[in-house]
């Protein structure tokens, strides 16, 4: 077993480090306090190759293995959580569903302008009405000829409202349930396909997620991504290496919580003695240093076997659920530890500690990944 990452692993870690650190962390505080989505960052970090980590090279792509793709999403949520989840969605979503399941035609119309950033990519799954039970959605597509007509909605979509590419689901044949659902690849601008105003949220204010609405969408049959009837099935599969990067952002986000914990205690002083000479919080730090060494294994281990082509699916699951309980737990401890410092904007650890939560809902809740994890432990199907 080795635990040692290649060369072009630590490059990629140290290319996202430094980008996340020179280009994002001097600036994001502001995006954050006026909720505006950071455009100019997106536009430089299209120039890293990060924004096509999971594209092909022959169109334009970094083609990084999932280790080197879990790294750089970690150290991107280490320095800002809207800037991460923004990348991510955009690479795990969106962009690798058409890498995986579309045509020759598609993904040489898509997947070059995704990868150079020079469009961002949104992924509509979630309604309003269905949230985890996403196979119960009501968006339908209905045959006319050589087009499908498009009606229903989707909600909580990250990118909804800056994104130029859009992959979303609907019911195509309503009698074969889960089965009878097809996805389509979508162009901001087609009549009747719009987003919503962006929502005011929790965390993550520099992140944009809306609604997509279709109103009498009318989409060429070669928009179907994939083939009729099997767009949940394909979901899945997309969904399984997203797990994998919300654990690596959960990780992130943890991390980025210990480092200001360590920070805040060495240079605070209380009663003769700074923070990190009190035992009580040097508990508290081993607990959560301990936890988020945890986290990053379990989720390079589900990056690995990704890597290896073999089943990660449940270890996916578990990196995702016990990575984003890490993070609430580390940003709890370590407001805790801000004491009202904390409480603040001032300091980083007041928006670290809003944007955890997200961890714990998006990708699947806690609860959904439990189950997932449960009737593989149970030998259930």
């Amino acid at each position: 077993m080795d635990f040692e990452l290649t060369a072009e692993q630590k490059e990629v870690r140290a290319l996202a480090r430094d980008f996340a650190e020179r280009e994002v962390a001097p600036v994001i505080r502001e995006y954050d306090e006026k909720h505006e989505f950071p455009h100019e960052i997106m536009k430089k970090l299209g120039g890293t190759g990060l924004l096509g980590a999971l594209v092909p090279e022959q169109y334009g792509g970094a083609a990084l293995d999932y280790v080197s793709y879990a790294l750089a999403v970690e150290e991107l949520n280490r320095v800002d959580g809207s800037v991460g989840i923004t990348m991510w969605a955009h690479n795990s979503l969106c962009t690798n569903h058409i890498a995986l399941f579309g045509s020759p035609a598609q993904k040489a119309a898509y997947l070059p302008r995704l990868a150079r950033g020079e469009a961002l990519g949104a992924w509509g799954l979630t309604e309003p009405g269905s949230g985890s039970d996403a196979a119960a959605m009501k968006s339908r597509a209905v045959r006319e000829g050589e087009r499908f007509v498009l009606n229903g909605s989707k909600a909580f979509i990250t990118n909804a409202g800056v994104a130029e590419v859009a992959v979303v689901m609907a019911v195509t044949d309503p009698a074969r349930g889960s089965k009878g659902i097809s996805a389509f690849v979508l162009d901001r601008g087609m009549a009747g396909f719009t987003a919503g105003r962006p929502y005011r949220k929790l965390g993550l204010h520099a992140s944009n997620t809306a609604e997509l609405v279709f109103d009498n969408v009318s989409v060429e049959a070669t928009r179907l991504l994939g083939e009729l009837g099997v767009g949940f099935v394909n979901t899945m599969q997309v969904l399984e290496g997203g797990r994998i990067a919300m654990a690596a952002m959960a990780v992130g986000i943890a991390q980025a919580a210990l480092d200001q914990a360590l920070a805040y205690m060495k240079q605070r002083s209380a009663f003769g003695k700074t923070l990190a000479e009190f035992n009580g919080l040097q508990g508290m730090i081993a607990d959560m240093g301990t936890d988020v060494e945890a986290a990053r294994l379990l989720t390079l281990r589900a990056a690995a076997l990704k890597d290896a082509g073999r089943p990660a699916r449940t270890a996916a699951s578990m990196a995702k659920v016990f990575a984003s309980e890490v993070a609430m737990r580390a940003a709890t401890k370590s407001l805790q530890i801000h004491g009202g410092a904390g409480y603040i904007t001032e300091f980083p650890i007041e928006r670290i500690f809003r944007d955890a939560k997200l961890t714990e809902i998006g990708e699947g809740t806690s609860e959904i990944q439990r189950m997932v994890i449960a009737r593989d432990i149970l030998g259930l199907r």
